[in-house]
């Protein structure tokens, strides 16, 4: 490809590609650009090679978000969850500018060193819930808030608190975890007992009932009325936590 040629199609790319976000060697290819051409322009400077087969454009900051909708597609399941899908949608005790970003996904993965360097963030993946295969709430249960990059995943309250209990005593603290609780507002019974249902971890349940019970955000009666809860065994369920603290929860809260 000669000279002029090149300098075209990057032109191309700069006026037609989305700016604030990565793009890989699929994309690059849709324009005509081999792997061969971009290393080219990476070595002359047009293009930044973040990591093998992911490149961005010089002095292009983009953000976590933008970031995140671009692993979106590499991940099965990759959604934002936890204690940041709370925080996101105003949930929030006493928040850290540098929280790290807790990103769930449907697969073991190791988020890329591009990508941990510009945003502090860690990633889990645990079989939380038991979707079967004519059950859409897998799907129903990620949206994106508004003022946000279109299509970014994110888990809704009702399930991002599940998310939250489920890392108690591991990643999470039991206190801040009550904190952000207590910061629930109105949600939705419907949906949460359908997730209570498909839930796996016998923790996180009845950790739920249990302080759902004490701050009447919810009724839990109800809720084990009508819906099948995974709530276990009829025995206590005791843990040590990390910290020392004993956990200790009866089977309906």
């Amino acid at each position: 490809m000669d000279r002029n040629l090149r300098h075209n199609v990057i032109k191309r790319l700069q006026t037609e590609l989305p700016r604030g976000a990565p793009f890989d060697l699929a994309t690059l290819e849709q324009f005509g650009v081999s792997p061969q051409l971009a290393s080219h322009y990476a070595a002359s400077a047009w293009l930044v090679r973040l990591a093998q087969g992911v490149y961005a454009f010089p002095n292009d900051a983009f953000d976590a978000y933008s970031a995140q909708t671009y692993l979106q597609q590499h991940v099965s399941g990759l959604h934002l969850g936890g204690k940041s899908a709370l925080v996101l949608q105003g949930v929030r005790h006493n928040l850290n500018s540098r929280e790290k970003l807790v990103l769930w996904g449907g697969v073991r993965f190791t988020l890329p060193t591009w990508f941990t360097e510009r945003f502090p963030a860690r990633y889990v993946h645990a079989r939380l819930f038991d979707w079967q295969p004519d059950n859409a709430l897998a799907g129903q249960t990620l949206a994106t808030p508004p003022g946000l990059p279109e299509g970014l995943r994110v888990a809704v309250p009702e399930r991002a608190i599940l998310e939250l209990l489920y890392e108690v005593g591991v990643k999470q603290s039991l206190e801040e975890a009550r904190n952000l609780f207590d910061g629930l507002r109105s949600p939705r019974k419907d949906l949460l007992g359908q997730l209570l249902a498909c839930c796996t971890s016998v923790k996180a349940v009845r950790l739920f009932l249990a302080w759902a019970r004490e701050t009447h955000v919810i009724d839990a009666d109800d809720l084990l009325a009508r819906y099948p809860v995974r709530t276990g065994s009829d025995k206590r369920w005791m843990s040590r936590l990390a910290d020392g603290t004993l956990l200790s929860l009866n089977p309906h809260g």
